[in-house]
C-alpha cells in the first residue's frame, strides 16, 4: 500500500521537469553552435577564393591591350603575378601558379558561369577583351556537422565551393588630335626608343582607295558639344568646326576608346591646311582673320623657313622660302625611304645650324629635332618670352603676326591614332577601327599642298606613344586604362 501512495506520488511530483528540457536544449544549441562553426569555414573558403579569381581575372583582363602577344601576355599575368591562399578547403595551401583555375579570353561579355567555362572562346588576341576565370572546387570537411549526419544516419559531411569571375579591358584616349594615320606594320612601336626620332610624311589618304602607310584622316568626334567651357564649346567637331578642333589652344574634352574609333575622309585640305598652320603664325584662307584671335595663339618657336611674299606682311596664301633661314629638317633619306624615315637628319642638321646659327651648333646635346625646338624656346627665354630666338634673320623664331604666343611648348604636337590599316582596311569613312598606339607627334614645318588632287603632307618626328597629361596646348593626351570587373 505504502509502495502505490509512493509511486503516485513520484507521477505527481513535477520537481525537477526543467532540467530535462534543459538539458536536450543545450544538447540542440551545442549542436547548432558546432554547425555554424562548419558552415564559417565554408564560407571563409568561397571568399578567399572568391578574392583570388577576382585578382586573376584583374590580372589577366590588364593585358589585353589588343597587341598580337595579348593572350599571352595575360595567361602569363594571371599564373605569375598574383598568389593567394585557402585555409580549410582541401588543407590549409597557397593558391597560384596556373594549376588552380580554369581561364578563358572571349571578345564579348560571356553568358553568366555554371561551374565552367562558358562557349565561344576566342583565340585571337586582337579580340580579347574579357578574362573569365573559374577557380577549382575545393572540398570542406564538416568536423561536427560529419558527426551530427552520421548520428542521424547520414554520410560524412564533406560539401565542396568553387569561385568565378569575369573583366575586361578597354582603353580611352582622351583630349587627343582627332586625326589618325596608317602605321608601317603591326610590330610599330612609338614607345620603342629605336622609334623615336623617326620622321614620318603623313599624306592625306586617297578618296576612294586603299589607304597605305603614312596616309591620315579624321577621327569623328562626338555630334554632341565637345567641351562646355573650352575654346571649341558648343561645337560638334564635324564640317566647317574641325578648324576650331585642329586648331585651337586647349584640347577637346572628348574620349576615344582604343577598341574602336569611328574614322572620316582625309579630303579636308583647305581645313587642316590652315587650321593646322596657325602654330606656325600662318593665316591664310578661312583663318586670315583670326591671327588677333587668342585661342590661335601660335607657338613660342615658329621657325618654318618661310615667309609671305610681297603685298602683306601677314599674307600667307602664297609663301615663299627665306633666303637666310632654314626650317626643322627633315630625315637625310628623304624622299626616297618617305612616308617613314630613318631619324638620321645630321646632314640636314649641319645645313640648319650654318643657316640659322653660323655654322656653330649651340645645342649639341639635343638628339631630336623635338629637343633641339625646346632647347631653342630654353635659350631665348622660354615660352613667355620675346627675346628672338634668331638673330639678324628674316625670321626671329617667334611670332610676327600673331600678338599671342601659346605658353604651352607642346603647341607643335599632335597625338594621333595609329591603325593597321593593313589588317583594317579603311578608304575613308569607316565605324568601330581598332587603333594600334595612340602616337604623339612633333609638327616640324608647316603644312604643305603636295601637288596631287586634294593632297597635303604633314611632315612630322615621332616623340613616342601618348600617356600622361603633360600640357594645356592642344596636345596633351591622357590615357585611361581601364580595367573592370563584370561579376
Amino acid at each position: 500500500m505504502m509502495i502505490g501512495r509512493t509511486l503516485r506520488t513520484f507521477g505527481r511530483d513535477e520537481a525537477g521537469t526543467i532540467l530535462v528540457f534543459w538539458a536536450m536544449a543545450l544538447v540542440m544549441l551545442l549542436g547548432m553552435v558546432a554547425l555554424s562553426f562548419d558552415i564559417g569555414r565554408l564560407a571563409a573558403t568561397q571568399s578567399e577564393l572568391q578574392s583570388y579569381a577576382d585578382h586573376v581575372a584583374l590580372a589577366a583582363a590588364g593585358e589585353l591591350d589588343g597587341r598580337s602577344d595579348a593572350i599571352t601576355r595575360a595567361t602569363a599575368a594571371a599564373a605569375n603575378f598574383v598568389t593567394d591562399s585557402q585555409t580549410f578547403g582541401s588543407g590549409s595551401r597557397a593558391l597560384g601558379g596556373g594549376a588552380d583555375y580554369a581561364i578563358g579570353f572571349y571578345d564579348s561579355l560571356p553568358a553568366s558561369d555554371t561551374g565552367s567555362l562558358a562557349p565561344g572562346q576566342t583565340t585571337v588576341p586582337e579580340d580579347a577583351i574579357y578574362a573569365s576565370v573559374i577557380v577549382n572546387q575545393q572540398t570542406v570537411n564538416f568536423s561536427f556537422g560529419s558527426v551530427l549526419s552520421v548520428l542521424t544516419g547520414g554520410a560524412m559531411a564533406t560539401p565542396a565551393t568553387s569561385a568565378s569571375a569575369v573583366a575586361g579591358f578597354t582603353q580611352y584616349a582622351c583630349d587627343i588630335t582627332p586625326m589618325m594615320f596608317c602605321i608601317p606594320g603591326p610590330s610599330f612601336d612609338a614607345s620603342n626608343p629605336a622609334t623615336v626620332g623617326d620622321m614620318i610624311r603623313l599624306r592625306s589618304g586617297g578618296q576612294g582607295a586603299a589607304w597605305g602607310p603614312g596616309n591620315f584622316g579624321f577621327l569623328e568626334p562626338s555630334t554632341l558639344a565637345l567641351d562646355s567651357t573650352g575654346n571649341c564649346a558648343g561645337v560638334g567637331g564635324t564640317g566647317p568646326t574641325l578648324r576650331c578642333v585642329l586648331g585651337a589652344v586647349g584640347s577637346i574634352t572628348q574620349c576615344f576608346a582604343q577598341r574602336g574609333v569611328n574614322t572620316e575622309p582625309g579630303q579636308k585640305v583647305g581645313i587642316t591646311n590652315d587650321a593646322l598652320n596657325t602654330r606656325f603664325d600662318m593665316w591664310s584662307g578661312a583663318m586670315k582673320n583670326e591671327k588677333n584671335n587668342p585661342i590661335y595663339a601660335p607657338a613660342a618657336n615658329v621657325i618654318k623657313g618661310l615667309e609671305p611674299k610681297s603685298g602683306g606682311a601677314c599674307n600667307w596664301n602664297n609663301p615663299q622660302a627665306t633666303p637666310d633661314t632654314k626650317a626643322v629638317p627633315r630625315d637625310d633619306c628623304f624622299p626616297g625611304c618617305a612616308p617613314y624615315g630613318d631619324g638620321n637628319w645630321s646632314a640636314g642638321r649641319m645645313a640648319y645650324v650654318t643657316a640659322n646659327y653660323g655654322g656653330t651648333d649651340p645645342h649639341p646635346g639635343a638628339g631630336t629635332r623635338y629637343e633641339y625646338y625646346l632647347a631653342e624656346i630654353a635659350a631665348a627665354g622660354g615660352t613667355t618670352s620675346s627675346t628672338p630666338i634668331l638673330n639678324g634673320l628674316s625670321e626671329t623664331g617667334r611670332p610676327m603676326c600673331s600678338p599671342h604666343q601659346d605658353p604651352d611648348p607642346e603647341r607643335r604636337v599632335i597625338i594621333a591614332a595609329g591603325i593597321d590599316c593593313t589588317a583594317n582596311p579603311i578608304a575613308g569613312r569607316a565605324t568601330a577601327v581598332p587603333v594600334h598606339q595612340f602616337v604623339k607627334m612633333f609638327i616640324t614645318e608647316p603644312v604643305v599642298d603636295n601637288g596631287s588632287t586634294n593632297g597635303l603632307d604633314i611632315y612630322a618626328e615621332i616623340i613616342g606613344s601618348a600617356g600622361g597629361n603633360t600640357g594645356s596646348g592642344g596636345s596633351a593626351g591622357i590615357i585611361h586604362d581601364v580595367v573592370q570587373l563584370y561579376r
